[in-house]
Order: structure tokens, then sequence, then C-alpha cells
């Protein structure tokens, strides 16, 4: 049994991961510095089911300042997952909070990783590295094109990755996330959004006309591909597209969203964002190939459990007990 390091452990995806590992029988140190982008009580509430655990600690701080070495040491494998999240926020006043998060908080842990020898490192990319690419469904290969700082930031992270991995030995590995959704999904993104409208029986606002597509893919199936790529060997600094198995436009996920809910929806179209992607698809036959990686849940039954999770969300939890908190 492995004991990884999760960081943004408290987060959608990083929660569901330490949940994952949790039940498979490993020990897991959860790192999270609860920034302010949506409100701590919810990520508490993301690890009700980790502080049942005697297997989990958590440490709560942040990473560019945390002792790297000490929080590495003892574990196996570290899953990076903590980031500042957003692409829409990401321009303006807010940029130095993505280098610092996204950037400097990668290269330290990296840089610890160089005393250790053979502990795997994944690191949670996005499929934002891409901006508007070109070849649809995109595989790894294509240059990367980002149309916004937090897919820059993104990005310069993950070519650190791939550096200390083909330069400096560490073993690294990076996957593109493609459009995560799915119970704990934050706030801020779509889907939670659209969710939270219908249960309220309030208008749905979308930026655009709802024909821009995305490679929709579920949280469970992403926690699935992070595992395995922290347990699969892959060659030195190694990039994995992990996609939901196709693009569907945002007009067809509302038309599902819509028959789920048993109901028309009230939809409001405002201006398109700085940053939006028209089109985004996964080529996984990478994933597929050398980490036996097929994404398994279909539009309508992710899109199912995350409503219903919106309409059974429970009210804010305790705190989880930190070792590091006051």
């Amino acid at each position: 049994m492995a004991r990884a390091l999760v960081t943004g452990a408290a987060g959608f995806i990083g929660s569901h991961l330490t949940d994952a590992l949790l039940e498979a029988g490993h020990a897991v140190l959860g790192v999270d510095c609860f920034n302010d982008n949506y409100a701590r009580a919810d990520k508490q509430a993301n690890l009700a089911q980790a502080a049942d655990h005697d297997a989990f600690e958590l440490v709560t701080g942040d990473l560019v300042e945390l002792d790297a070495h000490a929080l590495i040491d003892g574990c196996d494998v570290v899953y990076h997952l903590a980031g500042e999240p957003g692409v829409r926020s990401s321009w303006g006043s807010r940029f130095e909070r993505y280098t610092h998060h996204n950037v400097a908080a990668t290269q330290r842990l990296l840089e610890a990783l160089v005393d250790f020898d053979g502990k795997r490192f994944v690191y949670a990319s996005s499929s934002s590295v891409y901006g508007d690419a070109l070849t649809l469904p995109t595989p790894e290969d294509v240059t990367p094109h980002p149309l916004s700082p937090y897919g820059v930031t993104k990005l310069a992270a993950e070519h650190l990755t791939a550096l200390y991995g083909e330069e400096l030995d560490v073993n690294t590995v990076a996957l593109r996330y493609f459009s995560v959704y799915g119970p704990r999904q934050r706030p801020d993104m779509a889907f939670r959004r659209f969710c939270e409208a219908i249960v309220g029986n309030r208008p749905i606002e979308i930026f655009g006309d709802g024909t821009q597509s995305r490679d929709f893919t579920y949280v469970g199936d992403i926690v699935a591909a992070t595992i395995a790529a922290g347990s699969t060997a892959t060659p030195p600094g190694r990039v994995y597209n992990i996609g939901g198995g196709g693009s569907v436009s945002l007009n067809r996920a509302l038309e599902t969203l819509a028959g789920i809910a048993g109901r028309p929806l009230d939809v409001r179209h405002a201006e398109r964002q700085e940053g939006d992607v028209a089109d985004t698809g996964a080529d996984t036959s990478r994933a597929h190939a050398e980490l036996g990686f097929t994404a398994r849940t279909t539009l309508q039954d992710g899109l199912a459990a995350e409503l219903d999770w919106v309409r059974e969300r429970p009210a804010a939890l305790a705190p989880v007990r930190s070792l590091t908190a006051s």
C-alpha cells in the first residue's frame, strides 16, 4: 500500500482523488491552502468523507512557503492538483496569483523531488494549453497556443514538469484534463451554475451562442486516469490527454440537462468571454495505449449525478482538522 501526497486535496478533483485512494487502501497526506476563489465551507465539505479515515492527514498552507522536502518524505507518489483555477479571472490584476500557485508551487515540488530517488510526480495540466487547436480531436504533439493567462501558466508548469523529467531524472508525467465536471464542481463552472439554476428555477446564462463544443470529462474518469498515471511507468516528461470520449456542443449539453430535469430550460445568452475557445476535443489514443485509460461515463449519467448532488447538497460541515491550521 502506497502513501500519496495530494496537493489541492480539498478541491473538486483533488477531493475525489483523495477519496478513491483511501478507498483503495492507500494512505493520503493532503495539502490545501484554502484560497478564496470560493467558500472555504464548500472545500471543507469536500473532505467530509476523507476526514473519517485514519489514513488521511491534512496540512493547510501555501506550497510555495511549506517545506516541500518534509511533505514528500515518506510518500511514494505526488499527485499535484493544486493551482489557481479559472480562465476568465486570470486576466488583469489577479495574474500574480496564477504565477505563484501554478508555476512557483510546481517548481518548489519538482526541485525537492530531485533529492529523492524514483518518487512519481503526476502533474494535473489542462486542455487550456491548446487554445483553439486546428486539429480536432487534438493529439499531444500539436503545438500548444493558450488563449488565456491561466493557460499560459498551466503550460509553463507543464514544461517544468517535462524539463525536470528529461534533464534531472525526476519521475514525472503530466495529464491534460479536458472540461472536468461532476459532483463537487466549483461554483463558477458552467455545469454547476446550470444545475443550481435548475434547482432554483432560475434562468441559465451562457456565454456565446451555445455552439461552442467541449470534450466534457466526468470526474470519476479523471480520477481513474490520474491513479493509473501514478502507478504506470512512462517515458520521462510524458504528456497525456484525458478526455471524455467526444466533443459535445453546449447547446446539446443543455438539451441533455433539460431531459434529465424533465422540463424546458430558460436559457439566456451573453457575450463570449475573453479566453473562451471555440472547440476542444481530446485524442486519447496515447492514454489508452500507455495508461489503459478509457472514459466510461456518458454525459447523460454524469450530468444526472451532478444534478442529484446539487439537489441533495448538505449544509456546510464542521472543519476538518489540519496538522498546521491554528
